[in-house]
């Protein structure tokens, strides 16, 4: 169960400095903006600022489950195990909230989500 939590959560975290990337560096770029998160250029910009300041949230759970696997590998396992529970169970939620919200992103929750929600139930078995 060991591995599954590790790989799992770092599989979330690889995700989510994935987002950030999208949202915050790369949002103006056709293949982001326009093929991911089907806006136009107009709409893009709009949201621009927003995009980025949630790209940034998605970098600090990434950086969360980071520490967390860090402080593990330190020998503070009960510190490390509850800061990988908190950022994976905010990565699980907000991907209930991103279905929920728009049905159509459906396959976006499955991958902001699964590798969180997996991290958790190894966690729950350890």
């Amino acid at each position: 169960m060991i591995l599954l939590f590790v790989v799992s959560s770092a599989v979330a975290a690889l995700a989510h400095v994935l987002f950030f990337l999208e949202e915050s560096v790369w949002w103006m770029r056709p293949a982001v903006h326009q093929r991911t998160f089907g806006m136009d250029l107009e709409q893009a910009k709009v949201v621009r600022l927003f995009a980025f300041n949630q790209g940034f949230y998605n970098l600090f759970l990434a950086l969360g489950v980071a520490a967390g696997l860090a402080a593990v590998q330190l020998g503070r396992t009960a510190a490390g195990h509850a800061i990988v529970a908190f950022a994976c169970a905010s990565m699980v939620g907000a991907a209930i909230v991103l279905v929920a919200s728009s049905p159509r992103f459906w396959l976006g929750a499955v991958i902001q989500g699964l590798p969180p929600a997996l991290a958790l139930a190894a966690l729950t078995a350890l």
